[in-house]
């Protein structure tokens, strides 16, 4: 289970490990939970993520066109460098906020 935390209408989601088909309906139910709640935006923390596959891919968009439907948005943060060009490769930064993690830490 991802840890969550809560700060007024923003949620953030830290999966932890890599967000892969193992472990996508959990992670699916989760994010559906949370959407349900209707946050202004929602976090997804990839910090300690090393990998994303297609179904992780799709549970990621598919949390993001729940939020769209209820006016939320999604940003994605501490992406990895290869998942990073994966996500703009797929073009997935121009529906979402997608950001690097950063070099110093």
């Amino acid at each position: 289970m991802s840890k969550v935390s809560k700060s007024g209408e923003r949620v953030v989601v830290k999966p932890g490990k890599d967000v892969v088909a193992s472990m996508a309906n959990e992670f699916r139910s989760q994010l559906h939970g949370i959407v349900q709640e209707s946050p202004n935006e929602l976090v997804i923390d990839l910090d300690g993520v090393e990998m994303v596959d297609s179904v992780g891919i799709g549970v990621i968009i598919a949390t993001h066109n729940s939020l769209n439907k209820t006016g939320g948005s999604l940003r994605v943060t501490n992406v990895a460098s290869d998942i990073f060009t994966l996500f703009s490769t797929m073009r997935l930064d121009h529906h979402f906020i997608i950001e690097k993690m950063s070099d110093v830490r």
